[in-house]
């Protein structure tokens, strides 16, 4: 089995490329715009030059982790909505038999009632504009006529967590703060459904290697609404911090207009036969210590 997985330099997709090249009778191609890259590959290019590229491979599977959270409209529509649709024309012309296992995301949602979970088929009403790209490559991908599905991940969380996420961005000022002093952060009080990120990698290589098709959206999360107080509290634990977090401002505009997150799993647990195994605390520890080490300025 030919696994090709694109954007593998990433959060998702380092861990989901390591979980997938442990599997037996796998062949692991890493595709991407860097120099290392098995098949250079970019989702911003002709639609034709991927084709090209795809037929040569000729892939069993291909696992698309490319996507952007930050950054202009414009770079964000590029990248999680051009790039699926111009990867799904690419493999109806090269490879239509390849299974795409392609990594959506919670923020599709939008708004949920606080105390509900939310199912696949729920109404789809993004609050900015990386949901709102995301949800059209969710679009392109379920519509285009593949064996494919669409895995939307939920808030992700453990070993090399970035800092354009809360627990990766926490966990640093954390670490730079040392064992005392304040760190301030935003508002903490929404609800977010935080899943490991190996267990999302797990998902994805049943995902991958799962016989028959697929439901086209599942859900990738917990299962459990974690208020992000409870978080940063699990964080300073897990760092044996001394000092304090003190909630300034009003926090992000997404966290205002999306109090609650909580995913329904029942699909996924159905179709993949998977669950989370790790919880919260493991998470957090995990992140914690696999932070590098802050140098500290020699005395004078």
């Amino acid at each position: 089995m030919r696994i090709l997985v694109l954007g593998s330099t990433g959060f998702l997709g380092g861990h989901i490329a390591e979980q997938l090249r442990a599997l037996p009778g796998v062949r692991l191609l890493v595709g991407g715009r860097s120099p290392a890259a098995d098949v250079p590959l970019d989702l911003t290019a002709d639609p034709d030059v991927l084709a090209d590229a795809l037929h040569v491979i000729a892939p069993t599977v291909v696992v698309n982790c490319a996507g952007l959270v930050t950054g202009s409209t414009v770079r964000l529509t590029d990248v999680n909505a051009r790039g699926p649709a111009a990867l799904c024309e690419a493999l109806r012309a090269a490879a239509p038999t390849a299974r795409l296992v392609h990594l959506g995301s919670a923020a599709e949602y939008g708004p949920i009632p606080p105390g509900e979970t939310v199912a696949e088929d729920a109404a789809t009403r993004p609050q900015g504009p990386y949901g709102a790209t995301k949800l059209a490559g969710t679009a392109a991908v379920t519509a285009a006529g593949l064996d494919a599905v669409v895995l939307r991940v939920f808030n992700p969380v453990g070993p090399g967590a970035p800092a354009a996420g809360l627990p990766g961005r926490l966990a640093g000022e954390l670490r730079r703060a040392g064992l005392a002093g304040t760190v301030r952060v935003g508002d903490l009080s929404a609800y977010r459904d935080f899943v490991d990120v190996r267990d999302v990698a797990h998902a994805a290589a049943l995902a991958a290697t799962a016989p028959g098709p697929l439901p086209p959206v599942l859900n990738i999360g917990s299962g459990q609404a974690t208020v992000v107080r409870d978080l940063a509290d699990g964080l300073v634990r897990a760092a044996a911090f001394d000092g304090s977090i003190e909630e300034a401002g009003q926090g992000s505009a997404r966290s205002s207009a999306v109090s609650w997150q909580c995913a329904d799993i029942s699909a996924a647990r159905s179709a993949l036969g998977w669950q989370p195994k790790r919880p919260l605390a493991q998470s957090l520890t995990d992140l914690w210590q696999a932070l590098p080490s802050v140098a500290v300025p020699a005395a004078r």
